[in-house]
């Protein structure tokens, strides 16, 4: 279970720095053009804010029990990125985006597995 623990927020890290990267570096307008078309809802500091917390809840799932160092990170992380997770598909729903839903459901469910995973039973 570990090493599915593992290869999970790792995955799920990669996923989440790409997606953090674009959006705290990107202009509005080429998040748009890239189909990102929620970013039309959102002033560019809120979508910059959203990229910025992708980016450190990347780095909170993998870096901590890397370096030995404030493990109850890596929780934290993924907790975070499933709310982000719901609040995306909160706005998928409301843009009426259900396929994008199902993209924000398998990234919640993701990460709750490692929030499970890392706050339970199978913890640093």
């Amino acid at each position: 279970m570990n090493i599915a623990l593992w290869v999970v927020a790792i995955l799920l890290a990669g996923a989440f720095a790409m997606a953090g990267v674009l959006k705290s570096t990107k202009p509005k307008e080429a998040i748009v053009e890239q189909g990102l078309a929620w970013a039309e809802d959102f002033s560019q500091p809120v979508i910059r804010f959203i990229g910025a917390m992708e980016l450190l809840g990347a780095i909170g799932l993998v870096l901590p029990p890397l370096v030995g160092v404030a493990e109850i990170l890596t929780p934290l992380a993924a907790t975070g990125l499933a709310v982000t997770m719901a609040l995306a598909a909160v706005t998928h729903l409301r843009r009426k985006e259900p396929q994008m839903v199902v993209v924000n459901a398998v990234l919640l469910a993701l990460a709750a597995f490692v929030a499970w995973g890392r706050f339970g039973p199978y913890s640093f």
